[in-house]
């Protein structure tokens, strides 16, 4: 895919992981002028946890608000400081977790009314979700890695 034809996605909005892999939508949006975040949600088994990935990736304060409304007002926030715009993946979000189905819809939907916010104030947003369905079910006998990535 050109670059020509994920710009074009990127004034959409969406890009599809499908179609556009997570590097060539970052060179893109670099090219672009657009911020570039990947927040990596692949350990991340709720709701807190995927916003968790969002403060990291993005660097967000300690006190971000764990609600969809504080992630909005953030991602607003953020895009009006940026000169162009900016482009999140979101890396492996099982929403085929049953906690996060319903979380990964809204997360979509809260980043969709960024894209409207963003149009509405010259700012480009762009975001891609990279569904990775549920994650595997634990070993018996074997303990979870922990969110944080340290083992204990």
């Amino acid at each position: 895919m050109s670059l020509a034809q994920i710009h074009e996605m990127f004034a959409q909005g969406v890009i599809d992981p499908q179609v556009v892999s997570e590097q060539d939508a970052l060179a893109a949006a670099t090219e672009a002028g657009l911020a570039a975040f990947v927040v990596d949600c692949d350990r991340a088994r709720s709701r807190s946890a995927v916003l968790r990935a969002v403060v990291k990736a993005i660097d967000y304060p300690e006190f971000f608000g764990g609600n969809l409304d504080a992630l909005y007002d953030c991602l607003c926030d953020t895009l009006a400081d940026q000169k162009t715009g900016m482009f999140l993946w979101f890396r492996h979000l099982h929403s085929g977790d049953p906690a996060l189905v319903e979380d990964a819809q809204a997360i979509q939907g809260v980043c969709n009314d960024v894209v409207e916010w963003g149009q509405n104030n010259e700012r480009q947003f762009a975001f891609a979700i990279e569904h990775a369905g549920a994650h595997p079910a634990p070993e018996p006998g074997v303990e979870p890695v922990p969110y944080s990535g340290r083992e204990e």
